[in-house]
């Protein structure tokens, strides 16, 4: 990965406290609009971040969670205060990552549903055999699959990765990524090459430096339904973050901001209150 590559980013708001969101594997900046929207109208610069290979951030010839971390670093860096940090998923693990690495840039951090852990490449977490494995490997397949010289409309779209992707919610929080580029048609603004082949990276936590912490305040805000922050990862978690306090939403699973959006944009106002008295 490229030490000068520069992430595309959008800025809502002119003045005060900075917060900046990560998006999750599939996503891109844009996903945090409406979040970041209400942000900006209470009196915050909002940054919404595109991670190399989606949105529209350059792509790149491998996944690395700590050169992600270093190249949003450098953003932040850039900038003339701390930031409150928001990250979901992937983008949660890049967040931990920049944290653990930079805590100066940081005035504090939010993690939504990912924990410092691996994640297993087929069956869940919970020992439970009736839990499902995780479907971003289906989900990279059939997107692949769709035949963008052929097609005519997100319609069509929509229906082809119906069979692999039964949720409305996530086809559509996918065929976001889905453009139609003037007269040269269709194209995804996702790698999904090198999404699908470093994947198993994606489930990785690196190990952060010897004896690193993060003693700034930390949110971490899981879906009730998920399993992806389990009581299990909390040593793990209080171990990296010790003054982090752990939000369960209900009725929400692991796009707890999607499922939930005005729970969890109040938790994040709240939270940003705290902060920054």
């Amino acid at each position: 990965m490229s030490a000068d590559l520069e992430l595309a980013t959008r800025t809502l708001g002119d003045a005060g406290p900075r917060v900046a969101f990560v998006h999750g594997l599939f996503g891109q900046g844009r996903n945090w609009t409406t979040i970041a929207r209400r942000l900006a109208d209470e009196g915050h610069r909002v940054t919404l971040v595109d991670l190399p290979d989606h949105g529209h951030s350059p792509w790149t010839d491998r996944v690395d969670y700590v050169d992600m971390a270093e190249q949003l670093a450098r953003l932040l860096a850039s900038w003339d205060e701390p930031v409150t940090l928001v990250g979901h998923s992937m983008g949660g693990k890049v967040a931990m990552q920049l944290a653990l690495r930079h805590p100066e840039l940081l005035r504090a951090l939010v993690v939504v549903d990912i924990s410092p852990s691996v994640y297993p490449e087929s069956g869940g977490r919970t020992g439970d055999p009736d839990e499902e494995a995780s479907p971003f490997a289906a989900f990279i397949a059939a997107m692949r699959a769709i035949d963008l010289d052929a097609l005519t409309s997100r319609e069509d779209a929509d229906a082809a990765l119906r069979p692999a992707v039964p949720s409305d919610m996530v086809r559509a929080f996918l065929l976001q990524s889905l453009v139609r580029d003037g007269t040269k048609g269709w194209r995804w603004r996702l790698n999904l090459e090198l999404l699908g082949r470093d994947l198993g990276v994606l489930r990785q936590f690196p190990e952060p430096p010897p004896g690193a912490v993060y003693d700034g305040p930390v949110l971490w805000i899981a879906g009730a339904s998920s399993t992806y922050v389990l009581e299990s990862d909390r040593p793990r978690m209080t171990e990296l973050f010790p003054r982090v306090r752990l939000l369960r939403v209900k009725h929400a699973g692991h796009w707890v901001h999607s499922e939930q959006p005005e729970v969890f944009t109040e938790a994040v106002r709240r939270f940003l209150v705290q902060v920054e008295d």
